[in-house]
């Protein structure tokens, strides 16, 4: 669910951090329900009164926001210690089932992708088959590695991981909420369908 609140001209703006003042309604993480919030006067109810509300100005408010929490979640990650990148340190944690979460640029090249991939999944699945539980690692693929370097506070990033432990979850549940505004992995990847997607909520 995304929170969205009331500015003082009454007009509806996003709150995807929940941190804004006043009374809020919130809706389904997902472009189609926001717009049809819109549409059917969902808002004009849940505020009881008319409000100003424009479908994709909030859908924009929105998945602006939640990328900048995503992109804000990694810096916290690489601080934290919980976040490794560059294709050498996501090997290792990888080779060991370790990463939880892969991110990966939008405009990175499949090869060096492909192999993350395939050491990441097959150390999971050979780990579960022993007994010890180790989900398929999902994919993030919407930010470019600029965007991705800025955030760690380095050159361009093509790949990073999340480290099982603490803020997986978090992370999660963001990347969720956002891939109901958008796609996490890329329709331009040709080996997209070999990628574990995150879902958005039900």
């Amino acid at each position: 669910m995304v929170r969205y609140v009331l500015s003082p001209d009454g007009a509806v703006v996003a709150d995807a951090l929940g941190k804004l003042p006043g009374r809020g309604c919130w809706v389904s993480a997902d472009a189609d329900a926001l717009r049809q919030a819109v549409q059917k006067g969902g808002f004009n109810r849940g505020f009881k009164t008319k409000v100003s509300a424009d479908a994709d100005v909030l859908i924009d408010q929105t998945r602006t926001q939640l990328r900048r929490r995503l992109l804000g979640q990694l810096t916290m990650a690489r601080k934290a210690g919980r976040l490794v990148f560059g294709e050498t340190g996501v090997r290792e944690p990888a080779s060991r089932g370790d990463v939880a979460i892969r991110i990966e640029a939008t405009d990175g090249a499949p090869d060096g992708r492909g192999k993350i991939r395939t050491l990441s999944l097959a150390t999971a699945r050979e780990m579960s088959s022993q007994g010890v539980k180790r989900p398929d690692p999902p994919v993030i693929g919407c930010f470019t590695a600029a965007e991705i370097g800025q955030a760690l506070g380095r050159d361009p990033v093509v790949h990073a991981a999340i480290i099982s432990g603490p803020m997986v979850g978090e992370v999660k549940i963001t990347a969720q909420k956002l891939a109901g505004f958008e796609p996490l992995l890329p329709p331009t990847w040709s080996d997209a369908r070999h990628e574990i997607a995150l879902e958005p909520p039900p």
